[in-house]
């Protein structure tokens, strides 16, 4: 007998579940950066173009498969295209490695948290905050345990279930989020010097929209909306059957560019405000520049931020996981809370070697990023365009008459395109 799968019991669930999943560290550091670097203004206009017409047709075809199948991603394919079975395996095992390296960055926003709550940033030079850094990340025991109370909390959202688990958690915290995103904004605008960072943003500079700038605002807008590993599709497939997932899908994608340029205006401008900074530092921007920059604006500031960053890598990694949990669940018939622990302890083993060995860990985040999110994109988009009957797929969306031009969009635009990332990822 199967098993009762769960739901979200709202539009507003869903959304923020899938807003949660799309909204990650990448937000926070990367995408300032290149806005920063690709002529201001100007790149997000691309950038919305591509989140429009590329990342958002995407986003349909991998909820179409989900809404309409009520399976996990290997379901989905086996009902849809059954000769195509086993991509979804790749969908799977991606998710899974996902979850464990990325649990060891999320353990650092963890970490970094703690640290927060004792005001351990107070009184901190810049020298002296690359050394906590420096010193964390070559700790294999701070870093160990850190990646266990990350992936511990992420586990034990799951296990609650997907309405009273994720759908609470992500109704809760997505909100929450923004409000924290927010008071840093106004916080950074205020700073002296701001101005510049404010600039930095969104002076449009359009002899900067090169080619490499285009593929950056398409791959971005792609990774950032966690395309192609069946994040979309599994949470979709809890979606209530008369939601609309065309609303669904804007919502999202909203919240998913809102967040991004209002981190955008947090971190940049408090940057900024510092003589001598670099803006396109990365991660340690965010674990070396930013907590002495925060710090100065007094005890609390710190924690609002670092708990905005530690909840964003959550509501990321959930996804991730249930990805591989909701498999577990429909297709080897596991209960809920053996199928949660069968994946949190494998994730366990590991994140635990990715984050002792580095190369392991720039392998798992290259293959994941490069090869597995474009090759699974790619074969729902096919599935979707060229093999599930039109009527299903117009039915799953909602029969909108916004279907047509959706439809031309899977079937012709995106394939062209993700095959493009994927050439430009591995030259």
């Amino acid at each position: 007998m199967a098993r009762p799968r769960g739901t979200f019991n709202s539009r507003f669930a869903a959304i923020m579940a899938l807003a949660g999943s799309a909204i990650g560290l990448g937000n926070i550091w990367r995408f300032p950066y290149m806005v920063g670097q690709h002529g201001g203004s100007a790149f997000i206009i691309v950038y919305l173009a591509c989140s429009l017409f590329l990342s958002l047709p995407v986003f349909f075809a991998e909820g179409i498969l989900g809404k309409s199948s009520g399976r996990n991603a290997l379901g989905a394919l086996s009902l849809k295209a059954p000769r195509l079975r086993w991509a979804g395996y790749v969908s799977i095992m991606a998710s899974f490695v996902i979850t464990s390296y990325y649990s060891v960055v999320g353990g650092w926003s963890f970490d970094y948290f703690i640290r927060s709550l004792s005001d351990g940033f107070h009184g901190l030079s810049f020298i002296d905050s690359a050394g906590i850094f420096s010193e964390m990340t070559s700790s294999p025991a701070e870093v160990l345990l850190s990646f266990f109370c990350f992936i511990s909390l992420t586990a034990a959202i799951v296990l609650a279930g997907v309405d009273k688990g994720i759908g609470l958690f992500s109704k809760i915290m997505m909100p929450l989020l923004f409000v924290m995103i927010v008071v840093i904004v106004v916080k950074s605008l205020s700073l002296p010097g701001a101005g510049a960072g404010i600039n930095y943003l969104l002076r449009p500079d359009f002899s900067k929209l090169d080619g490499p700038a285009i593929a950056g605002a398409l791959g971005q807008s792609f990774f950032s909306l966690s395309l192609g590993v069946g994040c979309v599709l599994t949470y979709c497939s809890y979606m209530q059957k008369e939601e609309s997932l065309v609303s669904t899908g804007l919502w999202t994608v909203l919240f998913d560019t809102v967040f991004a340029l209002l981190a955008g205006f947090a971190v940049m401008p408090a940057v900024f405000s510092v003589q001598g900074l670099e803006p396109g530092a990365g991660p340690s921007l965010v674990y070396e520049t930013l907590p002495v920059v925060f710090s100065q604006m007094g005890p609390l500031v710190p924690v609002i931020f670092f708990l905005a960053v530690l909840v964003a890598a959550l509501t990321s990694s959930i996804s991730m996981f249930e990805v591989v949990v909701a498999w577990l669940i429909d297709e080897k018939k596991l209960s809920r809370t053996q199928a949660v622990l069968l994946v949190y302890f494998s994730a366990l083993a590991l994140g635990a070697v990715c984050a002792l060995l580095p190369r392991v860990f720039a392998f798992c985040d290259f293959a994941t990023s490069n090869i597995f999110m474009t090759f699974g994109a790619f074969i729902f988009v096919v599935v979707v365009g060229w093999i599930m009957p039109r009527r299903e797929a117009t039915a799953a969306l909602g029969g909108s008459r916004f279907f047509a031009p959706v439809y031309f969009l899977i079937k012709w635009v995106c394939p062209t395109a993700i095959l493009a990332i994927a050439v430009t990822n591995l030259l």
